[in-house]
């Protein structure tokens, strides 16, 4: 392993968190690229379990973490994560872009906001700021790591910020004032305290580069969630895929090995936007409750579904991945028939590919494959082999079809309940 990026195949909470953490092992940093406080990824370790929203998960191996440019930052959620771990044996190698967007208190007032204003329509955010802050990095009107080190450089960009965003609190009907000095105050007391943490993450990591050190790179959310080429307008503000690692970590395209795709064994959600294969029926209950299927972030319960190989090949058609990684198929435990989509039958006629429009994905009927389900699955299985045979023939049938390789398997939460093939 020279340079690996791990992502998501799907709407994000697919187990990149203990996927990451396996890998790491073998790393020697490891990378978020992109996305903010709204993700989530748990590790449990033992009965030690980790929940992480900004640091990368490879900390917990005592890897170096780099918070990559394209990430942004609430610094106050941040350093909650860094004193927690602390205070738990866990002290992090950390580094932080100087070039990641920080999320400002407006973009959390702002972003709730607009999804009260949206009402029915709305998009279904975590309301933590990312959409706004991404917003303002792209209007250039952005507040960066750096920027917290200097009390100078903030109060101007501060002066220059502040009114335009008071002015669209007060159109929006919110009786809330934005003191600039308090702000000043509270923002740069956090850049004093990140600032043994923030550097030029970019150049270390090409350095890390040609000295071929072992790099992971550890998306957030899902390609599903991308938000070019998922759900849109029901997605997140960043790019989840491959062609975002190498802009949100500062790295040439070039210079990744290996791109190992997280597949959920069945699909998940959250918030709003379609999800053809979704199951609200006693099959879509023991999902959600057998697979504990509660956002990390907002603990908000998960839409659950058939897997959809639709979206799965879509997936690792856009990304180039070369391994999946399957979670949670201890989930699918005790079903006696196990559906998976294979295509999606719209205005009459069968399609292999996803559609742009969400209205057309909203119409889409998902077309099925069944398998005979299966009754136990040993916990202590550590060969594929020792997986039940109708497990054996799911996957085989995951691997035929997106022609692309299956590289591990998880089958329960814990770092040890995992099979590599």
């Amino acid at each position: 392993m020279t340079v690996t990026l791990v992502i998501g195949t799907q709407w994000g909470d697919e187990g990149k968190g203990k996927v990451v953490d396996y890998y790491a092992k073998h790393a020697d940093y490891v990378v978020r690229f992109q996305g903010g406080n709204n993700a989530g990824h748990t590790i449990k370790v033992g009965e030690e379990v980790y929940k992480l929203h900004v640091v990368p998960s490879g900390v917990i191996q005592g890897k170096t973490g780099i918070i990559g440019n394209g990430v942004v930052i609430d610094p106050g959620i941040l350093l909650q994560e860094i004193d927690e771990l602390i205070q738990r044996g866990k002290k992090p190698k950390l580094l932080i872009s100087d070039r990641a967007n920080i999320i400002m208190p407006y973009h959390k007032i702002l972003d709730g906001a607009e999804e009260q204003y949206l009402g029915d329509k709305k998009i279904g955010t975590t309301k933590r700021g990312i959409g706004p802050c991404y917003s303002d990095k792209v209007a250039r009107n952005g507040i960066r790591a750096i920027d917290l080190t200097n009390k100078e450089t903030l109060q101007k960009l501060l002066a220059r910020i502040l009114p335009l965003k008071q002015k669209l609190i007060d159109i929006y009907g919110i009786k809330t004032t934005l003191d600039r000095k308090e702000i000043l105050e509270d923002y740069y007391a956090y850049g004093k305290r990140l600032k043994e943490y923030i550097t030029t993450t970019h150049i270390e990591l090409n350095k890390a580069i040609q000295k071929k050190k072992n790099i992971l790179l550890e998306g957030a959310q899902g390609t599903m969630l991308d938000v070019e080429f998922g759900t849109y307008p029901y997605t997140t503000s960043s790019h989840t895929i491959a062609g975002g690692s190498t802009i949100g970590a500062g790295i040439g395209p070039k210079t990744i090995d290996e791109i190992i795709g997280i597949v959920k064994a069945y699909t998940t959600r959250v918030g709003e936007g379609p999800l053809p294969t979704e199951l609200l029926d006693k099959t879509g209950k023991h999902l959600q409750q057998v697979g504990h299927e509660f956002g990390t972030t907002t603990s908000r319960p998960r839409r659950c579904g058939w897997l959809d190989l639709v979206v799965l090949k879509h997936s690792c058609m856009i990304s180039g991945i070369t391994k999946l990684a399957i979670t949670k198929l201890d989930v699918l435990n005790g079903l006696p028939e196990i559906n998976v989509c294979t295509q999606y039958r719209l205005n009459g006629k069968k399609i292999d590919y996803f559609p742009a429009s969400i209205e057309d994905v909203s119409a889409c009927k998902p077309v099925y494959k069944t398998f005979k389900g299966w009754t136990t699955m040993n916990p202590a299985s550590s060969k594929f082999s020792d997986l039940p045979k109708e497990a054996q023939t799911y996957l085989r049938f995951i691997e035929k079809e997106t022609d692309v390789p299956i590289a591990l398997i998880s089958i329960g939460p814990g770092r040890d309940e995992t099979i590599e093939v």
